[in-house]
């Protein structure tokens, strides 16, 4: 962290200290939060945010950086997404999602039946998102200097086909992760196109991080709900929640234990975001048998042996270490 940089977390924290009057952050122009702590411990010192993004952070659980990725950049993703869906080219252990509602009506080889790529770690086009530096920049001063790129996503919502089934039960996405600490894990997720609330923008409970992780499960939806999309089991409906509208090129970055999801898409058109979760390499594997994430694991090892053979017996912690990428610094532990 630069002088004049920590000079100024300093003034901050030391206000806080000794001040019992709320200190206004705002993580966008249009939300302000305040805050008392008298310590930070979901960021380190980088000279990448400023004192205000790390308080904003730390109250929040997320931060929103507007025009991270070029319109270049998102353009050829959209242009590589394409050509997997027409089949034109094939990406080894690549996940390809449908809509539960458009996979029974439109079962066909092109855009409109995907909801959902998962694991493009092996496609060299779309894993250059992971690697950008100017993401990286970011994910550093959640993680540390030693990242691993583990888990890729291209999320493709379209169009609500009348079941609902466009939406994203709230979740936390530590659900899905077997390593820990869950302080050193950081979502990237890039709007490739105008987000809103129209057409599904992700909607956070502001500072549930700061929680522990609930217990998930598939919601008891009337029109079914897509494959591993988990939802809290309980939480408080009257939590106030914040819709996080967004340009093309604009990246949040939120923490596992943030509690998130995502509305209907009530336009004609497919809403189209790039993301990858990234954990620090120092992190380490726990084993989930006997604990709320038990379920996950098992339908997680089950899609394994489907897709590898049954003669290949893969852990839980074994499908994270088989798609988890090095993208910066050295592969400590994960």
């Amino acid at each position: 962290m630069s002088r004049r940089a920590a000079d100024r977390l300093k003034i901050v924290l030391n206000h806080l200290d000794r001040s019992s009057s709320a200190v206004r952050s705002s993580f966008t122009s249009a939300q302000t939060v305040s805050y008392h702590p008298r310590s930070l411990r979901y960021t380190l010192d980088t000279d990448v945010l400023s004192p205000e993004q790390r308080i904003a952070y730390e109250e929040n659980g997320f931060i929103l950086i507007k025009n991270l990725v070029s319109e270049e950049d998102i353009d050829r993703f959209r242009s590589e997404f394409e050509r997997i869906c027409k089949g034109e080219i094939k990406v080894p252990g690549l996940l390809v999602m449908k809509d539960v509602a458009i996979a029974k009506t439109e079962f066909v080889q092109d855009q409109k039946a995907v909801s959902k790529l998962q694991d493009f770690q092996e496609d060299p086009e779309l894993f250059r998102y992971c690697a950008l530096p100017q993401i990286l920049n970011y994910v550093e001063c959640f993680t540390g200097p030693n990242i691993m790129a583990m888990h890729t996503m291209l999320i493709n919502k379209p169009p609500d086909a009348g079941k609902k089934t466009s939406r994203h039960p709230m979740h936390q996405d530590l659900h899905y992760f077997p390593f820990r600490p869950a302080d050193r894990i950081v979502c990237a997720w890039t709007a490739m196109e105008k987000v809103n609330r129209q057409n599904g923008c992700l909607v956070v409970l502001p500072g549930t991080h700061k929680s522990t992780l609930q217990e998930h499960d598939y919601p008891e939806w009337e029109s079914g709900v897509n494959k591993m999309y988990h939802g809290i089991r309980n939480y408080d409906p009257s939590h106030p929640r914040l819709h996080v509208e967004m340009e093309k090129g604009d990246t949040l970055f939120f923490h596992p234990l943030l509690i998130h999801g995502s509305g209907m898409n009530q336009t004609q058109g497919f809403r189209k975001a790039i993301s990858c979760h990234y954990a620090s390499a120092d992190c380490y594997y726990i084993d989930v048998n006997g604990t709320s994430q038990e379920n996950i694991s098992k339908e997680v090892t089950d899609i394994a042996t489907k897709k590898y053979g049954a003669d290949i017996s893969l852990s839980f912690e074994e499908t994270w270490a088989l798609r988890g990428r090095l993208v910066h610094g050295e592969r400590t532990s994960l």
